[in-house]
């Protein structure tokens, strides 16, 4: 243990030393801490002890240690000859080279001195030469230079004397930037001899100035002059050190009332857009003089680029003028887009304030006008998007509201089937249209477009996305089974309930459509043509999922269904409490014929038959007859037993019916009647079918009938079950429920004695002829 504490100890010491040794101030002290502790590493120090460090080598270490570390201190002190004697080589070399270097340089300055006395001799004699040539020459050149200093001042007096004149004629020909130029160069002689000398071509040529200055205000404020013609004169102005306060806040003023020029009007918008056969996908049709409007703005960048130079300490003014204008431009196109126009107007617009931008961005470039342009583009492109979507919501909703079932001629023009077809049209071709016109966006090469084809192609995406989920919300809408706000109350307001029924089946079949043909469609259009985009940053998502439309339309076209199925079944089942709570069956009088209610009935299946073939494709599965199922046939043999009973009188048969009834339902196979409800003309009218006589069933029950009432139930279920399975798929099922009401009737009678068979075959058949010579069968 003590051996490897050794080592440590060591260690520890040798760090504390290393550290007092770098902070320490006195390297004395060091020296002396060292001393006294007496290290192992002392022997790289100055004040090195051989015995010291002897004596705690010994000390310290055992024998083995003792012979490594001599071993080790040999190879180190070999290591450091090796070294010494390479340094000796390398200096030896290099005093080799120095020594020679210095014999060569010996022997190269050898001569040198008697060349350089030789040179200096030479040039001594050039400057005696110079120095008498300047000394001959000296007195012409100060003539020289006199007379030209005399020529100069006589043409100055000259000018002086020539300025009224020239001012003059500066004034008659309007040109005042050369009049304010030889003035303001004569300013300095006037201020130095104006009062004496000159006093008189001072004072003419002062009344001229004061007629250039009173021209210049004029053309400054005049409205008949350009914007860089009155720019002009403020420079003139300020050059004749006139105050020109009051000149910058007149010429802002100016620039600010051109703003309303230059400012595109919805007027002339209309006029505007880009021919779409032209291969270059860009020029506008000269349909308003964009030539002129160019150049408008074009003198309007000049103008600030003059009002820049005149007033070089107002850069944030022009900034915000020109920020100004590009702000009313997308104003302007911001109402624009909210309604209904094509991507080739959109273009012309965006292309002449794109030009505009481009044309201030060159004399005003600290602006930053395309970036500040783009933010402002996004707000008006995101609108045309958005009401792009709203109009093809709108055109969608009126081709669903063209419905009119209340029409003599409904069942001949088929109104239902009308919507439908329109309404297919307007989802599928009408999102074509609109993917088409967002397409020449993305392939125009605009520079504004350009830099924004990720955010278009994610508001196109998301455009889609909201689009159906409105498109749900307005099914619902029109369904009846949302309320409408106060914009909507004009969707189904104006219509009734029958157009209303009809409309929900139309919903729901155009709903699978849609998931079915629209989205699947719409799908592939966006991934060849729309891919991309990433604007609206990755971790929100992707903007379109067809999957989500799908499960809604698909979710919305089930319901809509069942809507429509308790739409129609809540007005038959209407007209059959009216049937059962009206009369007193108590006291109801001998049956004479089927009730009037059965037809009623059988018009309103007619007409929902007439609703379904219009919209619903016909079932594949044949028929369910009465043979087909167990329970049809237990229904058979009830009516056999029910048969037997006609032959027995009429006490023992009242006796015996509820319980061969009871008998025979627990033999009866269950029947499945509330199945789920297919897209399939025989599913609806089925599914209608069973959920009346289900109603008719409870209301029977909630009856007294007396013999004749029962009867009058009897022959009106009974000349029902023959024009119902005409018109249902289920024949079973319809048999089955038909003689539950006639139990539940009887269950309910005081004195449940039916009728004859001969009499009640003989009222069927009657009701039967004339009811198909009133329903004749068509192909």
């Amino acid at each position: 243990m003590g051996t490897e504490d050794v080592p440590l100890d060591d260690k520890a010491k040798r760090m504390r030393d290393l550290l007092s040794s770098f902070y320490s101030p006195d390297p004395s002290s060091t020296n002396d801490a060292s001393s006294n502790h007496g290290s192992l590493d002392a022997i790289d120090t100055t004040s090195f002890d051989a015995d010291q460090y002897m004596n705690l080598l010994i000390r310290k270490s055992n024998l083995e240690a003792l012979l490594q570390r001599h071993v080790e201190m040999a190879a180190e002190i070999k290591n450091i000859d090796t070294d010494l004697q390479m340094l000796v080589y390398e200096n030896y070399n290099k005093f080799i080279s120095a020594t020679d270097a210095i014999k060569r340089m010996k022997s190269n300055i050898v001569g040198m001195e008697t060349n350089m006395e030789h040179l200096l001799d030479k040039i001594m004699s050039v400057q005696s030469k110079s120095d008498g040539v300047n000394t001959s020459l000296f007195e012409k050149r100060e003539h020289i230079e006199k007379l030209h200093r005399t020529r100069n001042l006589l043409r100055k007096v000259q000018f002086i004397y020539d300025l009224p004149v020239r001012l003059e004629k500066c004034i008659k020909s309007e040109a005042y930037a050369d009049a304010v130029k030889f003035y303001t160069g004569a300013m300095p002689i006037f201020k130095a001899y104006g009062d004496s000398s000159f006093q008189d071509c001072k004072q003419a040529s002062e009344e001229a100035i004061a007629i250039i200055v009173k021209n210049l205000q004029g053309k400054l404020f005049s409205d008949s002059e350009s914007i860089q013609a009155r720019a002009e004169a403020a420079v003139l102005l300020k050059q004749l050190d006139f105050p020109v306060d009051s000149l910058q806040a007149k010429l802002l003023e100016k620039l600010e009332q051109s703003l309303g020029d230059l400012q595109l009007k919805p007027d002339e918008i209309e006029n505007v857009s880009v021919e779409s056969n032209d291969p270059k996908q860009g020029e506008v049709s000269d349909s308003i003089p964009i030539a002129a409007h160019e150049g408008s703005v074009l003198e309007f960048a000049e103008a600030i680029r003059a009002y820049r130079v005149i007033f070089p300490d107002s850069e944030g003014q022009p900034t915000k003028l020109a920020q100004d204008l590009v702000v009313k431009h997308f104003e302007t196109t911001l109402l624009y887009v909210k309604g209904r126009i094509s991507s080739g107007k959109l273009l012309g617009v965006l292309r002449i304030i794109w030009t505009d931008v481009l044309l201030m961005d060159e004399v005003l470039s600290e602006a930053v006008l395309p970036g500040f342009s783009l933010e402002a583009a996004q707000v008006a492109l995101k609108q045309y998007v958005a009401s792009t979507f709203s109009y093809l919501l709108r055109d969608i909703s009126d081709a669903l509201l063209r419905v009119n079932v209340s029409s003599k001629e409904a069942a001949e023009e088929l109104p239902l089937q009308v919507a439908l077809e329109a309404s297919k049209k307007a989802v599928l071709q009408g999102s074509m249209d609109v993917l088409l016109d967002f397409r020449r966006l993305l392939d125009d090469d605009l520079g504004l477009l350009v830099q924004l084809r990720d955010f278009i192609i994610d508001w196109v995406q998301e455009g889609f996305q909201d689009f159906f989920r409105a498109l749900d919300d307005r099914f619902l809408l029109l369904s009846g089974r949302k309320s409408s706000s106060s914009q909507d109350q004009d969707l189904t307001g104006a219509h009734g309930e029958k157009v209303l029924a009809g409309l929900v089946l139309v919903l729901a079949q155009l709903s699978v459509f849609i998931e079915q043909t629209a989205v699947p469609r719409i799908t592939e259009e966006i991934a060849a043509s729309f891919s991309g985009g990433g604007g609206r940053g990755y971790e929100n998502g992707p903007a379109f999922v067809p999957g989500e439309i799908c499960r809604i339309f698909r979710s919305a076209g089930e319901r809509l269904l069942l809507h429509y199925t308790k739409m129609r079944t809540q007005k038959v089942s209407t007209l059959l409490r009216k049937r059962f709570t009206t009369p007193n069956w108590v006291k109801h009088k001998e049956p004479r014929e089927v009730h009037m209610f059965v037809d009623l009935f059988l018009q309103e299946l007619k007409e929902i038959g007439s609703e379904v073939r219009q919209i619903l494709p016909q079932g594949l599965s044949r028929k369910h007859r009465r043979s087909d199922s167990n329970g049809s046939t237990a229904s058979s043999r009830s009516n056999q037993l029910r048969d037997d009973k006609m032959t027995r009188s009429n006490t023992q048969r009242a006796r015996s019916q509820l319980l061969e009834t009871h008998l025979a339902k627990l033999f009866k196979q269950k029947v499945e009647i509330f199945t789920k409800v297919e897209y399939t003309q025989e599913s609806v009218v089925t599914t209608i079918v069973k959920l009346c006589l289900k109603s008719l069933q409870e209301f029977a029950r909630l009856q007294t009938f007396n013999r004749s009432g029962f009867q009058q139930i009897q022959l009106d279920i009974q000349f029902l079950r023959t024009p119902l399975k005409e018109t249902v798929e289920d024949e079973a099922v319809i048999d089955f429920l038909l003689d539950e009401v006639i139990v539940a009737a009887s269950e309910r009678c005081l004195d449940p004695i039916p009728l004859e068979p001969p009499i009640l075959d003989k009222l069927i058949q009657a009701k039967l002829a004339k009811w198909k010579e009133q329903n004749p069968v068509t192909p």
